[in-house]
């Protein structure tokens, strides 16, 4: 939910290809192969929530296929160009000059210019009455001040930032919007006083009318069964021996909720990639050679999987958001560290991450030069039971005659964990944490449930004791400011409601929030390396010792990706597909 939320989001879309299949794939497959064998086939946990790229702010979307931004990542975590040609950066460091380049079209053969660049963050990225995450992340400095963005002609335009920002170029690879087909929607308002962009591209949009820059652009879309995805004839990208890419004609998302339905279908050839979770690890190493698939391991992978207790002490219409009782167990440090004491993460590595996997104990991705490990002073959370009933015990807890533990007001500790139903590994996580918690005596209800209304407790009522759920990450820690800011839109465990959702009364901001908010604007405006490194390490250390987040397992990056598919240059960073647009398709 980095980097604008969906930006990074939408690489690991194409990177990572969370694939899970359902029965009907091999149908589709069947059906589809009389137009054309050249398409590459997997699966998505949900449906999306929107086609609009400002206005999505979760996984799966669609926009790592349909749009591009001014630059890229490759699969090193480097930056590259995408529509900017090459950039230049002034002495003083705050502002870049980008050259497009030339005979740029959209999807529908319009010319896409700087016009669409200026648009696309003054109009819309900017604009107050667009609730867009995407703001949050080009906010700059103390003041979150905004930079300026300046057409100085069709081809060339600036970004001046009000201080030297260090991850501004890579913020940029946010996908440039079609002036052309939505500035009247961002001008026109509605009965309400809205702009008309607050529901333009919806999911019951024809697809005919989406507008695309990127490889690919919407063909089809079925909600509940699958997305497909045809080539952009106008895409700017070409080969060394002047071919258009990419070269695969068609994509296919199948819409599914189960792993294990996936794992059919993969291993029955309806699926092109699969995820390799830990648990169906052993199988797929077994049967690699006859399945005709190669498992790609990059080590550790860049998300985290975290635990978080609502620690938002706000009211909505005079009603606390959180039980009162249990607020108040939430918002003791003590408490949230016993608990970290009393989850047995080595256990998880064992048995449900098949060893595959360490404990996770900072929220900076392990291949990030900016993590810091336990051995370099990170302070973690090993499982000791004994040191969690101690924390309780000075926390003002105690145990009662059946050995359950209570609150000084003798109210039994007891709290629903949610995670979103169909991913086994969270729902194997949720289980053995209600197991290991049972034991310190505290009585966990655990829910998995479907994962848009997980989505709708997190965002919109802020109504949930505690939640297992997972993000991902990058080398770029300041892809997290949304997270870590307390006025982002990602900042879960305490979130201030966006513009245009019902408001909160008597929300509070503790001290050490406030502390890793501000280091991450300071952090940013670091442009010795050296130095912002020591400020991160600052930030994982606060993190850590206030534990807004328990950290888990960082598993193995693993994919198994079907031979038929070539050029596979597997990154830990964005997966196997990262370079789609090079990909081809065998069927040999």
């Amino acid at each position: 939910m980095f980097l604008s939320k969906w930006r990074r989001l939408s690489i690991v879309s194409i990177g990572l290809a969370i694939a899970i299949g359902i029965g009907s794939c091999r149908v589709l497959l069947q059906s589809s192969s009389a137009q054309t064998n050249n398409q590459l086939v997997y699966g998505i946990l949900s449906d999306p929530k929107t086609f609009n790229p400002a206005l999505s702010n979760e996984s799966p979307n669609i926009f790592g296929y349909v749009g591009e931004g001014l630059i890229t990542e490759n699969g090193k975590g480097e930056i590259e160009p995408a529509l900017a040609e090459s950039w230049t950066l002034s002495p003083d460091k705050k502002t870049i000059a980008f050259t497009l380049k030339k005979n740029l079209k959209w999807s529908d053969g319009a010319p896409l210019t700087t016009d669409d660049v200026a648009f696309t963050f003054n109009e819309v990225y900017f604009n107050d009455d667009i609730p867009t995450d995407t703001r949050d992340i080009l906010k700059i400095g103390k003041d979150r001040k905004l930079p300026t963005v300046k057409k100085i002609g069709d081809d060339r335009v600036e970004f001046t930032t009000p201080e030297p920002f260090a991850p501004f170029l890579r913020t940029l690879g946010i996908s440039i919007l079609p002036a052309h087909k939505l500035r009247p929607t961002v001008v026109q308002k509605d009965k309400s006083g809205k702009p008309l962009f607050l529901s333009t591209w919806g999911l019951n949009t024809k697809p005919a009318d989406l507008v695309s820059n990127g490889m690919y652009m919407v063909d089809a879309y079925t909600p509940g069964e699958r997305i497909v995805f045809k080539k952009n004839p106008y895409y700017w990208r070409k080969d060394a021996q002047g071919q258009q890419q990419p070269y695969i004609d068609r994509v296919v998302w199948q819409i599914v909720e189960s792993t294990d339905t996936a794992l059919v279908q993969f291993r029955s050839g309806g699926l092109d990639s699969f995820n390799v979770s830990p648990d169906f690890f052993s199988l797929l190493k077994k049967e690699e050679q006859k399945g005709g698939y190669k498992i790609y391991n990059g080590g550790p992978a860049t998300g985290t999987t975290f635990v978080s207790f609502n620690l938002n002490e706000g009211e909505r219409d005079g009603k606390p958001l959180v039980d009162p009782v249990k607020s108040r167990w939430f918002n003791n440090v003590k408490f949230r560290q016993a608990i970290a004491y009393g989850i047995n993460r080595q256990r998880m590595i064992n048995n449900i991450y098949r060893g595959l996997g360490a404990p996770q104990d900072s929220p900076i991705s392990v291949p990030s030069p900016y993590y810091l490990s336990r051995e370099q002073g990170l302070p973690f959370y090993d499982y000791n039971p004994k040191k969690a009933k101690e924390l309780f015990a000075e926390a003002g807890f105690k145990y009662n005659e059946q050995n359950k533990l209570v609150d000084d007001r003798d109210n039994p500790v007891r709290f629903t964990l949610i995670t979103n139903s169909g991913n086994k590994i969270r729902e194997a996580l949720g289980t053995q944490i209600k197991q290991d918690l049972a034991l310190i005596g505290v009585e966990v209800d655990f829910t998995p449930i479907a994962f848009s209304l997980l989505i709708d407790r997190i965002d919109n009522s802020l109504q949930w004791d505690s939640l297992l759920i997972g993000f991902t990450g990058g080398i770029e820690p300041n892809d997290g400011a949304n997270f870590w800011s307390v006025d982002g839109g990602s900042h879960i465990f305490n979130l201030k409601p966006q513009k245009g959702k019902p408001q909160l009364t008597d929300r509070r901001v503790a001290d050490w929030e406030k502390k890793i908010d501000d280091l991450y604007i300071q952090a940013a405006q670091e442009l010795d390396e050296g130095k912002r490194r020591q400020i991160y390490i600052e930030t994982q250390k606060i993190t850590q010792e206030n534990l807004p987040c328990i950290y888990l397992v960082n598993p193995l990056s693993l994919s198994a990706v079907k031979n038929r598919v070539q050029g596979i240059d597997y990154s830990p960073i964005n997966g196997p597909f990262w370079n789609l647009y090079g990909l081809k398709i065998s069927d040999r």
